[in-house]
């Protein structure tokens, strides 16, 4: 049987994901920590709520049928890793109307209050660059 915490964890982690796929974006933002971070491969952390917003909106846009889908969550010493799929395809303003899907992780820092503190975000962008350009 899992433990109460682990239950708890895969609870917020497919809320989490369900929240992605919702097209509102400070619904993704309300599972961090007001002075939270998310930051998506070698990109600048978005830090804070407003913030976080943004990245999750320009994903929103770009993929107005996006699902993410989670796929694993690892428990590892301090940190959770959050193993997803992102489906959709780009139709949104300039999108090349091509179908994407990639697979990822997040690494996170849970903070006190039980929500992310920081988000370390993991994808093949070369993947993801040759989907969208259809190479």
């Amino acid at each position: 049987m899992a433990s109460p915490d682990l239950v708890r964890l895969r609870g917020f982690a497919e809320r989490y994901a369900a929240s992605w796929c919702s097209q509102d974006a400070a619904s993704v933002a309300s599972f961090f920590s007001a002075d939270g971070s998310l930051r998506v491969n070698d990109a600048a952390p978005a830090t804070g709520r407003a913030a976080i917003a943004a990245v999750a909106q320009g994903f929103m846009s770009a993929f107005p049928d996006m699902r993410v889908l989670l796929d694993d969550l690892v428990v590892q010493a301090d940190r959770v890793v959050f193993h997803w799929t992102l489906v959709g395809n780009n139709t949104g303003p300039g999108g090349s109307g091509r179908p994407v899907r990639i697979s990822g992780y997040e690494e996170w820092r849970l903070a006190d209050d039980g929500l992310i503190a920081e988000s370390l975000g993991h994808f093949d962008s070369e993947d993801y660059r040759r989907q969208l350009e259809g190479t």
